[in-house]
């Protein structure tokens, strides 16, 4: 099975499945020297663990998170970094009717299609518990970024129909579905509430900002920036849209609108007055903010009646049982901001070797 690989310097490849003994990441092309304990990787992967509120499955997993390979004494070596977190709380029995039949909004019926063979227990790779390796490298990408001044900020847009009014960066943490806005987080909550009554499940917008990206990070033509972020944010299994700056609404603009003027300020630094590009020109950081938004399905798996068919070639009625999320979003925000991270850090230590400069300053 291909695929399972992202990055070009800095490379991760996840491994493990929902249900398997244990699931994780080797990340490669991390430079030498950056301080790193596996409480720095721990803070990312409890933001999206199981658990966190009656919004999340009941499955009970303390994703606690092994460093195997590639750190000593606090700091990173150079060769990869193998990262483990074992599965505790796997309940297959839950999955044993799944077997013959293929779910609604699943994987189930293309990993057949494709492979003549899936792993039914909770999706096998194709569980959203895969992202654990995601979130454990985007843990070491941002901590890199950091050094370098780059920092990210992840939130929830809308649920549902609810969308926030505000942003109060204080405020997403406080809430289970990390929303900048509490009065709108209220309303989301009332929201879950009645599609759990009904047995239902809601998606959303998760938005990502970036802060403090240098102009020049990003390569033209098939390596753009906004293009690898997009790939990046799409291979996560919930994603069903990514948006770039004004994304979709630029569609209903005009040149007049939509351009971003150019504009010195009283340092002479240049800066634009708007940012409807999102921090990208030509697949290009611009030097201004870098906005991606991701948009979110509903959790397939839902206890209503679904319509679908098994493999006997019968159409049949179902109510999946097991541990599903009512919601991906709140989970998911923490996966946007790590893929994000991790393909800001490849792009810009390929974009190292882009001009002679840049060479005679490490070789010069």
């Amino acid at each position: 099975m291909s695929g399972s690989t992202y990055g070009t310097i800095f490379r991760i490849t996840t491994w493990g499945e929902s249900h398997g003994k244990a699931i994780g990441v080797v990340v490669d092309g991390c430079p030498a020297g950056v301080v790193l304990c596996e409480e720095d990787i721990q803070k990312f992967l409890d933001r999206r663990k199981p658990g966190q509120s009656r919004y999340t499955t009941a499955r009970k997993e303390g994703d606690k998170v092994e460093i195997l390979s590639g750190v000593f004494e606090g700091k990173t070596t150079g060769p990869p970094i193998s990262l483990i977190v074992r599965n505790e709380d796997q309940r297959s029995r839950d999955y044993s009717d799944i077997a013959s039949y293929y779910r609604p909004g699943h994987a189930d019926y293309t990993f057949d299609a494709k492979f003549g063979f899936r792993d039914y227990r909770g999706g096998g790779r194709s569980s959203g518990r895969e992202t654990i390796g995601r979130v454990a490298a985007g843990a070491i990408a941002s901590k890199v970024l950091n050094q370098l001044g780059i920092s990210l900020c992840t939130y929830t847009t809308s649920i549902g129909p609810v969308t926030i009014d505000s942003v109060d960066h204080n405020e997403i943490f406080n809430n289970s579905v990390y929303m900048p806005d509490a009065a709108a987080a209220a309303k989301a909550q009332t929201y879950l509430e009645d599609c759990m009554a009904r047995q239902d499940s809601a998606g959303g917008v998760i938005e990502c900002h970036i802060q403090n990206i240098p102009a020049g990070v990003g390569e033209p033509v098939f390596e753009k920036l906004d293009a690898n972020l997009a790939k990046a944010i799409m291979s996560i299994g919930a994603v069903k849209g990514v948006e770039i700056g004004d994304g979709f609404r630029a569609a209903h603009s005009c040149g007049q609108q939509n351009n971003d003027v150019f504009h010195y300020d009283e340092n002479h630094n240049l800066t634009k007055l708007t940012n409807h590009a999102g921090g990208i020109l030509g697949g290009i950081s611009d030097g201004s903010e870098v906005v991606v938004r991701a948009a979110i399905k509903p959790t397939p798996s839902i206890s209503s009646s679904q319509q679908t068919v098994n493999r006997d070639g019968e159409n049949i009625e179902i109510s999946i049982k097991g541990r599903h999320d009512p919601i991906i979003v709140p989970r998911a925000v923490v996966v946007v901001e790590s893929m994000a991270a991790v393909t800001i850090l490849d792009m810009m230590l390929v974009g190292m070797s882009s001009n002679m400069d840049n060479i005679r300053k490490i070789y010069g």
